[in-house]
Parts: structure tokens; sequence; C-alpha cells
């Protein structure tokens, strides 16, 4: 007995080429899981992509999603953007270095050598040295401890460097050691020398 056959096609946009394979292989996955109980779902076939059969031309073209798929070559994820993954995650820690550079850059001090704590320090000495009584250098004392107190606030929120945080106790040790010697002087104890470092 002839009957009437109607074929129905899938159309989708070329550009959707993930799509389209990903939907192809949805499609053979149910065929195959319900040919048993619905066996119409037989007639379900992969699209004639045989340039040499002029009798069965499509008026259709094949899309590229479904040439894959029944190919075999549907990429996977990693392999498809594996590329701008990895080059996207270089960029990502360029930039994100170059940021912690400028920022670095942009909240340091100003660079003036005078105004970092060292030479601040170093300065106090001729001051120590022309003191001419307890409360000069009661006042040097003052500002030594303040110095100190601003950089050990930077050294607890790790803004401080090591190095000049081991060259500033070097430096207050000397400038308390000649805080003595001119007290001692001041006193009347001893003379201090006149000595230039």
């Amino acid at each position: 007995m002839k009957t009437l056959q109607v074929p129905f096609y899938l159309v989708a946009n070329k550009k959707s080429s993930g799509v389209i394979s990903s939907l192809a292989k949805a499609i053979m996955d149910a065929r195959r899981d319900q040919m048993g109980e619905y066996p119409f779902i037989a007639q379900i076939s992969e699209p004639d992509t045989d340039k040499s059969d002029t009798e069965n031309d499509t008026y259709l073209p094949v899309l590229p999603g479904t040439t894959a798929y029944f190919g075999g070559n549907v990429q996977p994820f990693f392999d498809k953007y594996g590329d701008q993954i990895f080059y996207g995650s270089m960029l990502l820690g360029t930039l994100t270095s170059l940021f912690a550079a400028g920022l670095k850059f942009m909240t340091r001090d100003d660079g003036k050598p005078e105004n970092r704590p060292l030479m601040r320090l170093h300065a106090l000495t001729d001051e120590i040295r022309k003191a001419g009584n307890e409360t000069d250098l009661a006042e040097t004392e003052e500002r030594i401890d303040d110095i100190l107190k601003g950089e050990l606030e930077k050294y607890a929120m790790g803004n401080a460097e090591a190095a000049e945080t081991a060259a500033l106790g070097l430096a207050t040790h000397r400038l308390e050691h000649l805080i003595a010697q001119r007290r001692a002087a001041v006193n009347g104890k001893f003379s201090m020398p006149i000595s230039q470092s």
C-alpha cells in the first residue's frame, strides 16, 4: 500500500554551530533511547551530505554544527576555547600586576629624600649636639618617638619594608647614644667630643 511521506527538517541559524551540535546529539540520543517504545522514531536519521548523489539533493544546506556532530568533529569546550582562556588569564595577570604597581606608585611617599624617616632621624643628630639644656633634649626625644610611631603604624599595616625598619632601629640606637652623651655633657659630667658623622 502506497502512502504519502512528508519529510520534516529542522532549520536553524548557521551562526549557532555549537547549539546545533548539541541539539543533533540530543535528538539522536533520544531516538536511540525511545526507538523500542516508538518504532516510528527510527525514521529520524542524519542528513544526506553526499554531494555526488544527484537524485537526493536536499534543497537545504546542512549546517556546520550538524556536519561536525555526525562526522565526529565536535570540539570539547576546552579545545574550542582553550587558547582564549590561556591568553585571557595571562592578560589578566599582567593587568593585575600593572594595577598593583600603579597603586603602589600613587600611594607612595612624595619621594623627597629629606622626608624619608631615616633622613629625618639623621637630621636630629645636629640638634642633639647643639642642645643646651634638658628641655631641648626632651623635645628631640619626642620627635624621635613621633617618627618611630608613624613608622610602626606603617609596619603594622604592612606598608613598611623590612630593610628600612631594621635601619630605623639602628639609627634610633645611635640617636639614643648621642642623647645620653649630650645629657651627660649638659649636666657637667663630661665634655662631649665634637665629631661629625
